[in-house]
């Protein structure tokens, strides 16, 4: 049976690079995708960029362009690393569209209407030097229940608990290291916490749309029965912020988990449109609402424009029941693949927010692990870290990348470790040592003795017969794995295969038979040279078939050697086989990683801390200048150095100085009970209302100058050049005043 299936991705956040940590969802999802098409299912793969909030608006005020510009800067460099590794979206949008923006103003006023909307005034964290109220995840500080320290003011990635930013101990901003403070502002709720939500997910969240320990870890959030430990959930912030403003509620927008999800029904809105203009019509209510509407209702709603436009109503139980003329459920499917970061707000809020809207929810949640490489977490020191581009910009293969990852890959949420030394070793011995030697011992036989036509008889007794028959017999198997999302299993299997087919190859030896007749092979041999070969390149064929939702260019080019058209699914199989054809000369497919590809590789991401000086941003356009370097000081020990007190400080304020031409006076936080005043030469560079609340670096324990303006207790660091310009040192975010720097 056909099956009617949408998919999506998690939208990655306009605000960075696509890595190789990325990759996992995305080339899991892939080959899920591309297998479902292969066995002849509809399947549409979706997905968008993420592009609303505050990270977004302050990395565009900080590059001097507009949020529009920096997210269609970024959507372009996102698709192209897609396309880069064969992810192909049927369609890749943005979460900044008017579809998107309709669809979530339609489920808010649903909710709304449902009374699961709720406005409070809220205490909130207000940052003084930025002016602004701060997004919880531009809070930080210690988590209110595990303690562990720099966490966001959202949730804490060590314990996995929801807070209040209020909750957090010894919180500051992220934005400018300020310390906070509280300012009251009215806000918007979605009320998780109400009963219906509460019974619904109690039993969506064990009605099977859930991995197991996905489906036990809502459970502990969810609580006892008699238990509502769920919270409402905040859905509003306040300007300034870069999203879509609420109905009815100026200067207060959609907090950007509320907006981003709905890209999903946004984005497949628009390739909805896209194909019914180009032919190929595709009704998004099939796989969004929970009853389709009849196409009279459509037509009606569509032309009384405005929200009306937006199909948010469903027939109830009780009325589908009394309408026999009803039309019928239609048997689509709808997954989402998400990290298990993002578990809490797709298994709790999202599906919560669409059964409440009238949407449907999804079919299934597919959550997948965290990934390592060489075993830790990915370093920008190490150069693991390591983007899309930069493993492109290495000339290697990306189909090595998404082989392995399908090694590794299974159906559970357990994190999958790249080590880059297995990652050589299995490409060179699985891909080129197993799958591609079978093509490169058996095909050239067949071109230079028979002119590339294959034995019309592959039924051989004994050996042979068995080996096609376990090769053919594997699809059902094989099925069951891609299904389930079981990948690892899948190349083990496929990979036995490949060892089985070599052995057999071994065993019937063509190169030694051709080589007894020279030139001209013995007659006496012909039969058996071209049988074999013939049989050995047939088991290819099928594995080739097996391989292609995860090599899916590689494929392509076996099925033009072997003359073949592009593989279903269905054809691997004995009705589908190569007896009598003719294939093209083969050509080599594919070539070993070298080493020295994999260290080139590191050695750029460890540079990338450095941007290139083509980069594209122009927030860094003035560390990527070349400049004149002065000589390196004379060598000096490590007991010299010791002796310099080097600390973090937070500049309370700062004011110009009467008289002064050059200096600015800086009072320094470096955790003492009394802060210090500092004279620094950085009149020039800088505003000292912008330096208000901003971490710096200071030698702490420098003798005291005394001045003309007064005492000076210290020195803050600064870098300079020979061309114009000084700039203070800033230490990482989550340094705290009076921390030394060693």
């Amino acid at each position: 049976m056909n099956r009617k299936i949408l998919v999506t991705s998690a939208l990655p956040y306009a605000n960075g690079s696509i890595h190789l940590g990325h990759l996992v969802e995305y080339i899991q999802t892939d080959i899920w995708v591309r297998f479902q098409k292969m066995q002849g299912n509809t399947c549409h793969y979706v997905c968008a960029d993420d592009t609303h909030g505050t990270p977004i608006m302050l990395r565009a005020e900080k590059e001097g362009i507009t949020p529009e510009q920096l997210i269609d800067r970024v959507w372009h460099e996102h698709k192209a690393d897609f396309d880069g590794f064969h992810v192909e979206f049927d369609h890749y949008g943005s979460t900044n569209s008017n579809e998107t923006k309709e669809y979530s103003q339609a489920i808010y006023r649903k909710l709304r209407a449902a009374g699961l909307i709720e406005v409070r005034s809220v205490e909130q964290f207000y940052d003084p030097v930025k002016e602004m109220f701060l997004p919880d995840r531009f809070i930080k500080g210690e988590c209110p229940k595990c303690h562990a320290k720099d966490q966001y003011g959202d949730n804490c990635e060590s314990c996995g608990t929801t807070y209040a930013p209020t909750e957090l101990i010894n919180p500051y901003s992220a934005v400018s290291g300020a310390q906070p403070e509280r300012r009251n502002s009215e806000h918007y709720f979605f009320k998780l916490s109400d009963p219906r939500c509460q019974k619904f997910l109690r039993e969506w969240t064990r009605g099977g749309s859930l991995q197991p320990e996905a489906a036990n870890k809502m459970q502990e959030w969810l609580g006892a029965e008699s238990e509502n430990k769920l919270s409402d959930w905040d859905i509003s912030r306040d300007a300034p912020y870069f999203g879509f403003e609420i109905p009815d509620a100026p200067g207060k927008y959609f907090y950007v988990w509320l907006d981003a999800p709905v890209g999903y029904m946004g984005s497949f809105k628009q390739f909805c449109d896209r194909e019914i203009k180009e032919g190929r019509p595709i009704n998004f209510d099939e796989f969004w609402l929970p009853q389709s509407q009849s196409e009279s209702g459509m037509d009606a709603r569509r032309q009384g424009g405005g929200d009306a436009d937006i199909p948010v109503g469903r027939l109830g139980a009780a009325d589908a029941a009394n309408n026999a003329d009803a039309p019928s459920v239609a048997a689509t499917e709808l997954y989402h693949f998400i990290g298990k970061d993002i578990l809490y707000f797709h298994a709790l809020f999202w599906p919560a927010m669409l059964q409440h809207a009238d949407f449907r929810t999804p079919t299934k949640l597919f959550a997948h692990g965290f990934l390592t490489v060489n075993g830790e977490k990915m370093s920008k020191s190490r150069g693991t870290f390591i983007t899309a581009g930069s493993y492109l910009e290495q000339g290697l293969n990306p189909e090595y990348l998404r082989y392995y990852y399908a090694s590794k890959l299974n159906g559970t949420m357990e994190d999958i470790d790249l080590s880059l030394e297995d990652f050589v070793a299995k490409v060179n011995s699985d891909l080129i040592g197993k799958y591609i030697n079978i093509a490169s011992r058996c095909a050239p036989f067949i071109t230079k003795y028979f002119n590339g036509q294959l034995a019309a008889d592959l039924e051989q007794p004994g050996s042979a017969n068995g080996l096609l028959k376990s090769v053919w017999a594997a699809r059902l198997q094989l099925e069951s794995y891609y299904e389930t999302r079981e990948y690892s299993h899948a190349i083990r299997l496929i990979m036995r295969l490949a060892d089985s087919i070599n052995i057999y190859i071994a065993e019937q030896a063509p190169w030694a038979r051709a080589k007894e007749g020279g030139e001209y092979l013995n007659p006496s041999h012909e039969f058996s040279v071209q049988k074999s070969c013939s049989i050995s390149l047939e088991a290819f064929r099928v594995l080739s078939i097996y391989l292609s939702p995860i090599l899916p260019i590689l494929t392509k080019f076996v099925a033009d050697f072997l003359n073949v058209p592009s593989s279903k699914w269905e054809h691997a199989s004995s009705t589908f086989s190569l007896h009598g054809a003719t294939i093209k000369p083969y050509q080599h497919l594919m070539t070993r990683i070298d080493q020295k590809q994999i260290d080139a590789m590191i050695e750029a991401n460890k540079e990338s801390l450095v941007p290139a000086p083509d980069s594209h941003s122009p927030a860094r356009h003035a560390e990527a200048q070349q400049h004149a370097i002065a000589p390196i000081a004379e060598t000096i020990s490590i007991d010299e150095f010791s002796k310099v007190d080097l600390r973090v400080a937070r500049i309370v304020n700062a004011e110009h100085v009467e008289g002064a031409e050059k200096l600015l006076k800086l009072t320094l936080d470096i955790g003492e009970e009394k802060p210090r005043t500092v004279f620094a030469g950085i009149k020039a560079a800088y505003d000292p209302e912008k330096l208000k609340g901003r971490m710096t670096v200071m030698v702490a324990n420098l003798a005291p100058r005394k001045m003309k303006f007064g005492l000076s207790e210290g020195m803050v660091l600064a870098a300079s050049g020979e061309t114009p310009g000084l700039f203070i040192l800033s230490p990482d975010d989550g340094a705290q005043p009076g921390m030394r720097i060693k």
